[in-house]
């Protein structure tokens, strides 16, 4: 039987032991209980980043929505803007934790605690936290918190380009990409739930067949900007077959293109089949857009993964 076995850490990544035979795995760090718990912890603040993100903009693109499908995107955006408060503070520990290889006590450590606040992650975490307290103004009517939530959603996406992969060169181009990619993709993220809520709606196929148009346009800039970001993380084809960090980005294309398609198939069959009055659409369209949350939930631990365990081949 195949078993697999880590050995020590070293510059290069981690050797497999495969059949009595080794294996190098370029740029895969350590793996332990707090690893894993930092990629748990980092796809969760990613979801709710995406949702704080994707509620103002959701309202933005859909003023004539029902006042209730508004209000669903408003309030899921609140509650994710708390979640990542939470996630944000839980980080931090973690993050101590790692660094110092204290274990428990290191979470609790104010010297490991304030190595954590002087590093990159703390200016994220500013940029961050006020971007989510904005999105708190989301509770008031009108047009004073909606600005209030588009500005705290670009100072979340904003906050991820000050850690992470995104710190290599050209540094002002990958801030950029990756902001774009962020903003994007929470446009998607956030309009789930209001659309899946829009389905039975009488205005629900117009509303659908609208955020189909939008998401024309975003999606391929979703998609430009992602690969675009990750040809200068990898830098060549090979570095992509053969590094922790292109398997993982791999994994992660992988859902992606069945995202894609679940997309597609919404846009061009189910959503004109609503329209149209087909009784089953509805019921198959929510269950489309319910596995397509579930695509998220796997593109995100994908994603936590990438920067929580393995290093970008330009960097190795």
């Amino acid at each position: 039987m195949a078993r697999f076995v880590f050995g020590w850490p070293s510059h290069a990544g981690h050797v497999w032991l495969y059949d009595s035979r080794l294996i190098l795995v370029e740029g895969l760090a350590p793996i332990d209980g707090w690893a894993i718990a930092a990629i748990f912890a980092k796809a969760t603040g990613y979801g709710a980043a995406l949702l704080a993100m994707g509620g103002p903009l959701f309202v933005l693109a859909f003023p004539s929505s029902s006042a209730d499908v508004r209000q669903l995107a408003r309030k899921i955006a609140v509650i994710a803007a708390f979640v990542g408060l939470v996630v944000l503070a839980l980080r931090f520990g973690i993050r101590a934790a790692r660094i110092s290889g204290m274990g428990l006590p290191g979470a609790f450590d104010p010297m490991m605690l304030g190595f954590v606040w002087d590093s990159p992650l703390g200016a994220a975490a500013i940029w961050r936290g006020a971007g989510e307290l904005l999105v708190l103004a989301l509770l008031m009517r009108g047009g004073v918190g909606l600005w209030a939530g588009l500005i705290g959603a670009l100072m979340i996406a904003v906050s991820y380009t000050f850690i992470g992969h995104s710190l290599g060169d050209p540094r002002w181009l990958l801030a950029s990409l990756l902001t774009l990619h962020l903003l994007a993709a929470a446009f998607w993220v956030g309009a789930l739930a209001p659309l899946r809520h829009a389905v039975g709606k009488p205005d629900g196929a117009v509303l659908l067949h609208h955020f189909g148009n939008v998401a024309s346009v975003t999606v391929p800039l979703l998609i430009v900007f992602g690969v675009i970001f990750a040809w200068f993380m990898t830098g060549s084809l090979s570095a992509l077959l053969s590094t922790a960090y292109g398997w993982t980005l791999l994994a992660k294309l992988g859902v992606v293109t069945g995202l894609m398609a679940l997309a597609a198939l919404n846009k061009w069959r189910l959503v004109p089949a609503l329209a149209s009055g087909v009784r089953a659409a509805e019921t198959h369209l929510r269950r489309s857009i319910q596995i397509e949350a579930m695509a998220v939930v796997l593109i995100l631990l994908a994603t936590a993964t990438l920067t929580s365990i393995t290093t970008p081949p330009v960097n190795l």
